[in-house]
């Protein structure tokens, strides 16, 4: 029995440190047949490092199917005694984590209403502690980076060595393209923050429907992400929770070859002299652009001493809007993005009213 153990966890630490990692299974455990299947399936495709699977469901409002519970635990630990795939099972609560340790369960993970509450994410560090388990933890809900690297450290301090970070998309007013927007610059800072800690990337909750799941999953390679975390069920139609974003484990394979696997780095000296001018011609822009922004807020300081000597409010509602729309016709002419002009000017509108603002109470 001691042999088989310190086995398994040889496979799962070399899973762990695969990369590309590729995470699946269905959302949500609905009967052991579901599960068995879907873990042959999913083996079958020889492309699946662990399985994964939803126990307890922690879901918007009462009454959605919230999971079938710790019973569907030993479905799980009899569908890695079939095929070899290590099982991952998210955790909200110390009990949970207590049960899912006992049924074996290789690698626990936080999901983003867990995340979210910095009194679930310490109750569940306190029962991992002294656990030799791997973690990994989802984005909050709410776009805050400060929760998220929170929960990684509470993990942390309760002694987990084996930490990971999955992005599944952000809750935003008025998204409308993707069930949870990506906001990709989020999830990049975190992992400017963080380094050292793996990133695997969660197309099938921030798609919300299996359309768009390729592209988004592509995209995040194209990141450098170290993985990705794909919702797959044998009858995706019928599946008791989140049918629309599920694919079955063969469409899943076909996406997975789909894929264009990029590197991070290539050992080749023509290709990094070249990067490296043009990286230099970047600096440099980056410089003006700098020095122009500089200038521009020394600008924004005299109208605001105007403004202060005239008693005229900082918002000029009218100015602003003319300034936007100016920017949009000019932006589209040159290729840059409604979206973009819209971040950056607002950036630069509230740099310059924090400026005047200085000037009208100095």
């Amino acid at each position: 029995m001691q042999a088989i153990e310190t086995k398994m966890k040889s496979v799962v630490q070399e899973k762990w440190e695969k990369r590309p990692l590729i995470i699946s299974g269905p959302c949500s455990a609905e009967t052991e047949d579901q599960v068995l299947a879907t873990a042959q399936r999913l083996a079958n495709t020889g492309k699946v490092d662990i399985l994964r699977a939803g126990i307890w469901k922690p879901r918007t409002r009462p009454g959605s199917f919230e999971g079938i519970g710790t019973k569907g635990l030993p479905w799980l630990q009899q569908a890695k005694k079939l095929t070899g795939l290590p099982i991952t099972v998210e955790v909200a609560t110390g009990k949970q984590v207590e049960d899912a340790l006992h049924f074996d369960t290789d690698i626990l993970w936080l999901g983003a209403r867990t995340t979210v509450n910095p009194f679930s994410v310490q109750e569940v560090a306190d029962a991992l502690r002294g656990a030799d388990v791997p973690v990994l933890i989802k984005n909050p809900i709410n776009p805050d980076l400060e929760l998220w690297i929170g929960a990684v450290e509470r993990v942390a301090k309760a002694g987990i060595k084996q930490i990971g970070l999955i992005h599944r998309g952000f809750s935003s007013y008025g998204n409308t393209e993707y069930r949870n927007a990506p906001m990709w610059h989020l999830a990049i800072e975190m992992k400017r923050r963080n380094p050292e800690l793996m990133i695997i990337n969660d197309p099938s909750h921030i798609c919300g429907r299996r359309d768009i799941l390729l592209d988004v999953a592509q995209k995040a390679i194209d990141l450098d992400f170290d993985g990705l975390m794909i919702e797959s069920h044998i009858d995706p139609d019928n599946a008791w929770s989140d049918a629309k974003q599920q694919v079955t484990p063969e469409r899943l394979a076909e996406m997975l070859d789909s894929i264009i696997w990029r590197k991070e780095d290539v050992n080749s000296e023509e290709f990094h002299a070249a990067l490296e001018k043009l990286r230099q011609q970047i600096n440099h822009l980056d410089d003006e652009l700098m020095q122009i922004l500089s200038q521009r807020m020394k600008i924004a300081e005299h109208i605001g001493e105007y403004k202060k000597n005239n008693n005229i409010t900082i918002l000029q509602t009218n100015r602003w809007n003319e300034i936007l729309e100016r920017a949009f016709q000019k932006g589209e002419k040159i290729g840059l993005s409604r979206e973009f002009i819209t971040r950056y000017f607002d950036a630069v509108h509230m740099e310059s009213i924090s400026h005047q603002n200085k000037i009208m109470n100095s």
